[in-house]
């Protein structure tokens, strides 16, 4: 199970659309926009921030920011609150119309993240921005296709941002996830079948932590990074697949080392009971299946994880 931003994608989205509303312009919409976002550390807020930057709009003044979890973010900006929110909890809380969310569907169609900035029942405008798929994500995929491993994508985009993402790589979806959402999902799944959840967030560790076995992402985030059971130092997608492979041959070579060992205590146990052997063959016979298991043992030094089989 993969989550998506900043595992199967860079996490590094970039703004692609701005699009104002009315009577505000591009840089109010980006002024508030940053405000809201000033200090936090998500993928999306950093690249508003930058969007911001780039353009020389300077974020407005801002207090007492309060992230709605899975939803988006609220702060004081001057005397009123302001949001940055999906679509969806815009449209319910009255900071978008049906026009406003026709264009965040065609966005989110495109596999972009829409995000929707407003006021009090005041829409302001909608930010569009694409995280791209890290360019191994495909190949990866197809690698634990090929070794019997089925895959999901498990995030909190919106279906259709999902669909885009997912269908670039070949993968199932579960979509509009909370935290708990995961947790559940891994939690039901993990009853069926052993489960690796991948992830990089926060929002990521109780599913690392429940799953049969967690792997953060090394850029992720400390909290990730300290629930998971490994960590991908690289930030290859492709080392999933590998760390499966290194793991069933260590797997098979301990297999091989206990059925040596015991092995030959079982033969040279029975034929010293029954005098066929002396003593100090059976001595030698007990070393020598620590020799091998040892010799055997090294063999995976030697072992290519990355090399498909």
């Amino acid at each position: 199970a993969f989550d998506k931003t900043g595992t199967l994608t860079h996490g590094r989205p970039q703004v692609t659309d701005v699009v104002p509303f009315g009577s505000t312009t591009e840089e109010d919409l980006l002024a508030v926009a940053a405000a809201v976002e000033t200090g936090s550390s998500h993928p999306l807020a950093i690249a508003i921030l930058n969007k911001a930057k780039e353009a020389g709009v300077a974020a407005l003044p801002s207090r007492d920011a309060k992230a709605l979890m899975g939803k988006g973010v609220v702060a004081m900006v001057g005397e009123a609150p302001a949001w940055v929110a999906s679509p969806r909890y815009a449209m319910e809380h009255g900071g978008l119309d049906g026009l406003g969310l026709r264009r965040a569907t065609v966005f989110e169609d495109a596999g972009k993240t829409a995000v929707a900035v407003f006021r009090e029942k005041t829409p302001l405008g909608l930010i569009a921005m694409r995280d791209e798929p890290r360019a191994d994500a495909k190949e990866a995929v197809r690698q634990l296709t090929a070794m019997g491993v089925s895959s999901v994508i498990l995030t909190g985009d919106n279906p259709r941002t999902a669909a885009a993402i997912a269908g670039d790589l070949g993968l199932k979806f579960e979509a509009d996830m909370m935290p708990e959402d995961k947790l559940a999902y891994i939690r039901e799944i993990g009853t069926r079948d052993g489960v690796m959840m991948i992830g990089d967030g926060i929002n990521d560790a109780p599913a690392l932590k429940q799953a049969s076995v967690g792997v953060a992402m090394g850029s992720g985030t400390d909290v990730a990074l300290e629930t998971a059971d490994a960590a991908i130092l690289r930030d290859r997608v492709t080392d999933i697949p590998a760390t499966i492979r290194l793991s069933r041959a260590a797997m098979a070579n301990i297999r091989q080392n206990v059925t040596i060992a015991l092995g030959l205590k079982a033969v040279f146990l029975v034929t010293s009971v029954f005098g066929l052997t002396g003593l100090w063959i059976a001595i030698l016979a007990d070393t020598g299946a620590t020799v091998l298991v040892t010799l055997n043992a090294l063999r995976l030094l030697r072992f290519n994880p990355e090399r498909e089989a």
